[in-house]
């Protein structure tokens, strides 16, 4: 799986990357990015969780 993140609908709230830094970090206009490379499978159930806590949908599986 992969995961990206609509940068128009970021709200730079920092939720995804409390649940999980290793996929998600902030980019150079402050806005939550995720990782190019495939999702590791450890950390996939809690890529779902980020995008279903998402306030405004911006995380996607791709």
């Amino acid at each position: 799986m992969k995961a990206k993140v609509d940068q128009d609908l970021c709200i730079s709230c920092g939720l995804c990357i409390s649940i999980v830094e290793d996929v998600f970090h902030w980019n150079e206009d402050e806005k939550a990015e995720a990782i190019a490379e495939d999702v590791p499978a450890d950390l996939e159930d809690e890529v779902r969780e980020a995008i279903e806590s998402c306030p405004t949908s911006a995380i996607s599986e791709v």
